[in-house]
């Protein structure tokens, strides 16, 4: 039978977390529970007590309750709640895992949650999850769904969300139960086509969509990441896991947000993964002319006086000047003279993105021109080739050249199959 796993902190939850027991076992699945409380007694038993989850993270229970530090008994119950509900899975006993809490209790189960593979369901209700839940979430796939209020007591407002979430835990879990789907990387690289992941923003799809058909028609399977900050660091988690035969990074306006301050930003480690795997990447300088903010009344004051372009209700996208443009080229070189695989970089001239083609409000061939020479000066004498195209970054020509290099970079080295 499917079984769901409740992950939460019995001391402070456990009546929801009852609740949550009967409305699973009266949709017809079995239900393990696992304890994370450390301080107050449980207010119902656990499958997997709290004791047991100290010693799967190699604590002793009695000398967290003893040191009466709420950070440190947090960190070790999210190792050991991640080990333990691990476990459950391998052993065949975990078909969907569900929790509920605050900031605590959703920092301990998502833990747990982001160590199953690929595919297994989690779905988290939590207080939190109205506002930036990228430190819960991570590169998993993980469902939050908000609790409106906070989970303190079973009421009118409550009850409905924890019945609606446990209804789709167990759907969830018949469903998983019935036709397991749960990959782990090194069985998604192992699969049918090699796979490339490919980076994307709505102002450079037709080039990477041509790029996409291309390799789709040499034999692989393209997985296409949304710069949108949690996109690129999803590509880089997975790409630093090995789980491709190469990336097609052709969109890089992650970069410029990190530079600049934009919402977008994925972190200063973007475009760095595969190098470091040794992964072969041609890599594009796609949305480097653009930071991307919130709605327009949200634009820093010091920014609202520059070229300034209502992407949508939610996106307000700001030129990028010479310098930005040119310490970007920088970046880009200095993140690819350290890679330890081939690289190459294809230089569309004629613009980065729908906005800066030909005829666009940011078709500046000056601006470009900053970025495109402060990339050549970083990457001369490297082994990385720079191969410049008269052309803008969303000709089909473009994307399937840049895709024909980068197969050309994967079975040089002789891999079957663009194997990484």
């Amino acid at each position: 039978m499917a079984t769901v796993v409740l992950v939460g902190t019995l001391d402070t939850k456990g009546v929801e977390y009852g609740w949550l027991r009967e409305r699973l076992l009266a949709a017809g699945v079995e239900v393990l529970v696992v304890d994370a409380g450390v301080v107050g007694e449980p207010r119902i038993e656990a499958d997997v007590p709290r004791s047991e989850v100290a010693r799967a993270a190699g604590a002793d229970l009695a000398e967290l309750r003893a040191a009466a530090d709420r950070g440190t008994a947090v960190t070790a119950m999210a190792r050991g709640a991640a080990a333990s509900v691990l476990r459950l899975y391998e052993e065949g006993r975990l078909h969907a895992v569900l929790a509920v809490g605050g900031s605590g209790g959703t920092s301990i189960a998502t833990r747990a949650m982001r160590g199953l593979p690929l595919g297994v369901p989690k779905l988290m209700v939590s207080s939190m999850a109205a506002g930036d839940v990228s430190p819960y979430v991570g590169a998993a796939d993980i469902t939050m769904m908000y609790s409106i209020v906070d989970i303190a007591g079973v009421n009118s407002v409550l009850a409905p969300v924890l019945a609606n979430a446990a209804d789709a835990a167990a759907g969830m879990a018949k469903g998983f139960a019935a036709h397991p789907r749960a990959l782990l990387p090194a069985e998604l690289a192992a699969g049918g086509r090699p796979l490339i992941a490919a980076s994307m923003a709505g102002v450079t799809t037709a080039g990477v969509d041509a790029a996409r058909e291309r390799l789709t028609g040499l034999g692989y399977e393209v997985l296409v990441f949304h710069v949108s900050g949690a996109g690129g660091r999803t590509l880089e988690s997975l790409a630093g896991q090995g789980l491709f035969a190469g990336v097609l990074d052709l969109t890089l306006s992650e970069l410029a947000d990190d530079l600049v301050g934009g919402i977008l930003t994925a972190g200063p480690d973007r475009l760095s993964a595969a190098g470091r795997r040794g992964t072969p990447q041609v890599v594009s300088l796609g949305a480097l002319d653009m930071v991307k903010f919130g709605p327009p009344d949200t634009l820093p004051g010091h920014l609202r006086g520059r070229d300034v372009q209502v992407h949508n209700p939610s996106i307000t996208v700001v030129r990028t000047t010479a310098e930005e443009c040119a310490e970007l080229g920088r970046r880009v070189a200095a993140k690819l003279r350290a890679a330890t695989g081939p690289a190459e970089v294809c230089v569309p001239l004629r613009g980065l993105s729908t906005l800066g083609a030909p005829g666009g409000p940011y078709h500046d061939p000056a601006l470009d021109e900053a970025l495109f020479a402060a990339l050549r000066d970083g990457l001369s004498g490297s082994a990385v080739e720079v191969v410049e195209y008269d052309t803008h970054i969303n000709s089909p020509a473009f994307g399937r050249a840049a895709a024909d290099r980068l197969h050309r970079l994967i079975t040089a080295r002789g891999t079957p199959a663009g194997r990484a």
